[in-house]
């Protein structure tokens, strides 16, 4: 039996209103353009001098946008952390310093926790930056620099749930993360090392040298062995290859499962064949030094499953394969 409480969908009026929420916030981020202005520069530069940290305070939505602020913040060079406005005048306020600055987020300008602060930071002579939608609010006038983040209307029909002036405060947030990324001279490299956990930090920040094979476990024999011996170090060092190399431990070629299947396709006696005779040479090689990621590319590029690696006198230094590179999360 149907429940008489429920409400019934009209598909069309739904999708036509997240159209209109699409359409009134996009409206409202590019109404932004005009805010990045000499205020935007002048807030990037007191977070770039800025010798301690950046503090992003906020209540509601706004803490919520605030805390996601300074966390692209702090994971693009710009140390920075959030406080709860409510907890700081309960103890919280210790966490600022003179040597920090701090970034309030409030759309009326008026929001009582944050307004509460305000006296403390101002005797601590810590800087502030605002964002707010009212120009003429208590703190947009009571900040160093104030970053006007106001929209014509609301994307809820109601007009009431914070929406485009979340968003707006969002974007202007990213603009300064960003700005600052660049300013600083942020790399890759720079964004691994607080990302190591992640599929990017283990692309840049790992190396050959940091999952290859080394020592006894480099699958090798000389180049008078015979196919049988390769064949046998092949399976005891389980790599699907092995490199032939002289006395000098340079690097005469490869010899890979797949060049036993190709042996195999010519009849040819793998008890007395000499490894020298059906051995790849010319083989590619990588140096231990490199990322990791750079030795997949070489592999996927090339269209091959192991690689040998050498040292910086090219000698024979470590083994790898496509195994190892998905075991350490490369692929």
């Amino acid at each position: 039996m149907e429940n008489p409480d429920l409400h019934k969908a009209n598909p069309a009026q739904i999708k036509k209103l997240g159209l209109a929420v699409i359409d009134t916030e996009l409206s409202s981020v590019e109404a932004l353009r005009a805010e990045i202005s000499d205020n935007f520069v002048k807030a990037c530069e007191l977070m770039l001098n800025c010798r301690g940290r950046v503090v992003v305070i906020g209540m509601g939505k706004s803490g919520h946008i605030g805390n996601k602020i300074a966390a692209t913040l702090a994971s693009t060079g710009t140390p920075a952390f959030f406080v709860h406005p409510g907890e700081a005048s309960h103890g919280d306020l210790g966490m600022i310093t003179p040597l920090d600055v701090v970034i309030a987020l409030s759309n009326s300008g008026e929001t009582g926790e944050i307004l509460t602060i305000i006296p403390i930071l101002k005797r601590l002579s810590v800087p502030m930056i605002s964002i707010t939608g009212n120009r003429q609010s208590t703190l947009s006038t009571e900040s160093d620099i104030d970053l006007h983040a106001g929209v014509e209307k609301e994307a809820c029909p109601l007009g009431l749930a914070p929406t485009s002036s979340t968003t707006v405060a969002l974007v202007l947030g990213d603009a300064l993360a960003v700005a600052l990324l660049d300013a600083r001279g942020f790399t890759e490299e720079d964004f691994a090392l607080s990302h190591p956990g992640g599929s990017l930090g283990r692309r840049l920040l790992l190396h050959v040298k940091d999952i290859m094979h080394t020592g006894e476990a480099i699958p090798r024999v000389e180049e008078n062995a015979t196919l049988r011996d390769a064949l046998l170090e092949m399976t005891e060092k389980g790599l699907g290859m092995t490199a032939i190399v002289n006395k000098q431990q340079d690097i005469l070629g490869i010899y890979t499962d797949g060049d036993l299947r190709r042996t195999l396709d010519k009849n040819i006696d793998v008890h007395s064949a000499k490894i020298k005779d059906v051995m790849t040479a010319r083989c590619k090689t990588i140096q231990s030094h490199l990322l990791a990621a750079e030795a997949l590319t070489l592999m996927q590029k090339n269209k091959i499953n192991a690689m040998l690696v050498v040292d910086e006198h090219d000698k024979l230094a470590g083994a790898l394969n496509m195994h190892d590179l998905l075991r350490a999360g490369v692929v």
